[in-house]
């Protein structure tokens, strides 16, 4: 396992080496000259030259991409240049707010697939199955922007029931009482895919000849369906999840900005809108490491969950 692991990590770096010169690239040949974004609209030249110097984008290519790289592997990106704050801060204090939601929402609504998974594929092609099946393929039609709206009429302005905007410094109060409506709003939302693609999952496995072997030796249902299907059908199932989990950090920007949770994606989209390179790409380049790292602990997990499965 150790062996498979230390293996593991010295592949990423080809892929990470990758991953810094397409960001490289992008933000230095695509992106345009920082200086004079930073310089206003009114800039002269000798303003440009000064915030180039300052900025070491005057240097050689080579000298700026090792520049990049010594940031990379010193996790210090400078500052934001819109606020002037660390973007390592910046980073350490956004990170907060968003496994905040995130976390439970992938918990709860991974656990609640899975579970109307098994339940529904047993008693597939039955008029139960079909109306669910239509559900999803209705809650999959509708925008997030519409469930949003909605929960924050009913739920928040009409019942009074939970904040539309806020964020506390009490993690239970940030959790039970900010987190709440966004926690439902992103199970409204992501509930129905899971639903469908668990469902697919489970349907591969309930035909297999072990299946109607457990069932001749007189298993019952729930036997067969929760140790021997759900064993089986928890690789792909784990697969979807793990490369799920980076992009959800940064998808989930709709639900902070509106909710105004000062998390990842809100401040990927600020830092968008500001053309603030730093944390753009401070983020880019997490995101990718994190997504390497769930993807070598996803084949960590197919061999706790399946003996069977050998890691070389």
């Amino acid at each position: 396992m150790t062996a498979y692991i230390i293996k593991r990590l010295w592949q990423m770096l080809p892929t990470l080496l990758g991953v810094i010169l397409l960001v490289f690239f992008l933000f230095n040949w695509v992106g345009g000259d920082p200086a004079y974004i930073l310089a206003g609209r009114m800039p002269n030249p000798a303003q440009i030259a000064n915030i180039r110097t300052q900025l070491g984008i005057d240097q050689p290519y080579y000298v700026q991409l090792w520049i990049f790289i010594k940031q990379i592997a010193t996790f210090d990106f400078g500052s934001s240049w819109s606020t002037g704050e660390s973007v390592s801060s910046i980073l350490a204090t956004r990170i907060g707010p968003s496994l905040t939601v995130l976390l439970p929402l992938t918990i709860i609504e991974t656990a609640i697939a899975i579970f109307l998974a098994l339940t529904f594929a047993f008693i597939r092609g039955t008029l139960t199955d079909r109306l669910i099946v239509t559900a999803c393929t209705v809650g999959m039609s509708i925008s997030i922007l519409v469930y949003i709206i909605v929960a924050q009429y009913m739920f928040a302005y009409k019942l009074n029931l939970f904040p539309v905007q806020g964020w506390g410094e009490n993690f239970a109060e940030n959790l039970f009482h900010y987190s709440a409506l966004p926690i439902l709003i992103g199970l409204a939302v992501s509930i129905s895919p899971d639903l469908r693609l668990f469902r697919t999952f489970v349907l591969d496995e309930v035909n297999q000849d072990y299946v109607r072997t457990a069932r001749a030796k007189g298993l019952s249902e729930q036997r067969i369906a929760w140790v021997h299907v759900l064993r089986n059908a928890s690789i792909p199932m784990i697969t979807h999840v793990m490369a799920g989990l980076p992009a959800l950090l940064i998808g989930a920007f709709m639900i902070e900005r509106f909710f105004g949770i000062p998390g990842i994606g809100r401040e990927i989209i600020i830092a968008v809108e500001r053309s603030d390179f730093p944390v753009i790409k401070a983020i880019t380049i997490y995101v990718a490491i994190a997504t390497m790292l769930f993807n070598l602990l996803a084949d960590l997990l197919y061999q706790a969950v399946d003996p069977r499965v050998k890691l070389t």
